[in-house]
């Protein structure tokens, strides 16, 4: 039954090959000269005495070197020691070389088995050419291999990765279709891209047929759905999602937990927030810088500094530490309620951190000083973004047009908007609405 594959595929297959040899007819087929160099450079003991040791902690350059040294051994290893460092290399997301090193081995008369393949076809599915899954099928099938569920749900995969729905739903019906009974990472797989593309109930769809299917979702399946349904607000479907969990014996993870408190602290459940994690601590699950910075979030929102300062360091005594994020999140709370001195205190801590303060922590504190009706102080944070590798971009021009016009400072507003024009900067609407009602207020109508 399997045979029919090849006839399902054979058009794919067709201009798979066809691309492949305009590929290797354009003499883009790599060649082991950087291998080589690496071998020169680094001298290595007996490769079996590393393969024995274990690849665990190998570096990339000495994964290439090792590679030179087993393709000059003689007699060659055997695929299973090529295969297990090709593995290595695809784990540390070099996928490209991973594709590279197998068409040498081609070269070189080393003949795969199908784990080797899947390998590769993995790689080719998360790089950045579809076109090459097809090719590389049609080149596993001339070598007489009959795709497995590992190869048909890399391609999975790669159609997902690469918002090919429809094709992604068509292979998952192919793979049904042939006999195969997909696991819990093809549902996954399939699952989370719906997800991602607002598919939500196709998704919910894929998901009861998994359990119809006797196929246990995991915590990863789970969190594809509590993600997507905490985006579009649907925060009660979602925590029914974490009950079920629950009821399953499936312990949800950071992820789970970040989604749902970031959804209650957007539809001003502040409290609900707050005793999901507590649960969280009492479930032996660590907060990351995520969901600390959305609990940050919430509290400020609701001009709870004192806590959020305090949310802020507990974080850090936990021994998770702040990022830009975090630090431009409680600047932005203490600036939003006039507090701008301690907002600022905040900000040079984060320098003293040795944290780099971004365009957005930049035109927060311009915000803040504007709110306050200190323009000047503002005008010089916006003279400091240039020289400190934080450009300033429209928003931060137009939050400091509306400060300068908000404070009656309407000819310093036109001089940078005249600059802006001369420039050919992105004005856009909203500028253009600042500059008009600031003009209006000051009587300026010429």
């Amino acid at each position: 039954m399997r045979r029919s594959i090849a006839t399902g595929f054979a058009s794919i297959v067709k201009k798979g090959f066809h691309l492949h040899r305009q590929i290797s007819n354009h003499g883009t087929s790599p060649s082991l000269s950087l291998c080589g160099f690496c071998f020169w450079i680094r001298a290595f003991s007996n490769y079996r005495k590393i393969l024995r040791n274990g690849l665990h902690n190998l570096q990339f350059n000495e994964a290439l070197d090792l590679f030179t040294r087993m393709v000059h051994s003689r007699p060659l290893p055997s695929i299973i020691d090529f295969t297990r460092l090709l593995s290595v290399i695809a784990k540390m997301k070099r996928y490209d070389v991973v594709i590279s090193l197998f068409e040498q081995m081609q070269i070189l008369g080393i003949s795969p088995v199908l784990y080797t393949c899947n390998i590769v076809m993995n790689c080719v599915c998360r790089s950045s050419q579809p076109c090459r899954a097809s090719c590389f099928l049609g080149k596993m099938m001339k070598l007489g291999f009959e795709p497995d569920l590992v190869t048909f749900t890399s391609l999975l995969h790669g159609f997902c990765h690469w918002n090919r729905i429809e094709d992604a739903l068509a292979l998952f019906d192919q793979i049904v279709g042939i006999g195969f009974r997909p696991n819990v990472v093809t549902y996954t797989t399939l699952i989370h891209c719906l997800c991602k593309n607002r598919h939500l109930n196709h998704a919910v769809e894929i998901f009861n047929q998994m359990g119809d299917n006797g196929i246990r979702p995991n915590v990863v399946t789970y969190n594809a759905l509590v993600s997507v349904l905490c985006e579009i607000g649907r925060w009660n479907d979602a925590a029914w999602l974490l009950r079920d969990m629950k009821k399953r014996g499936i312990k949800p993870n950071v992820i789970t937990f970040t989604a749902l408190i970031d959804a209650f602290v957007k539809v001003g459940k502040l409290m609900e927030a707050k005793e999901l994690y507590k649960v969280m601590i009492q479930m032996s699950v660590d907060p990351d810088v995520f969901t600390y910075t959305a609990l940050i979030n919430g509290l400020c929102t609701y001009g709870r500094l004192d806590e959020a300062r305090q949310m802020f360091y507990l974080m850090e005594s936990n021994g998770c530490y702040p990022n830009v994020v975090t630090y431009t999140t409680l600047i932005h709370g203490f600036c939003k309620s006039k507090r701008v001195e301690d907002g600022t205190k905040i900000f040079y801590e984060m320098s003293q951190k040795g944290l780099v303060a971004n365009t957005i922590t930049y035109t927060v504190l311009i915000q803040g000083y504007c709110l306050v009706g200190r323009p000047d102080v503002a005008q010089e944070v916006f003279n400091q973004m240039g020289s400190r590798s934080a450009p300033p971009d429209i928003r931060t021009y137009n939050v400091l047009l509306d400060g300068l016009c908000y404070n009656g400072y309407v000819q310093k507003a036109l001089m940078i908007f005249e600059y802006m024009r001369k420039r050919e900067m992105d004005i856009n609407i909203v500028t253009y609405t600042i500059i008009i009602q600031g003009m209006c207020k000051a009587r300026l109508y010429s």
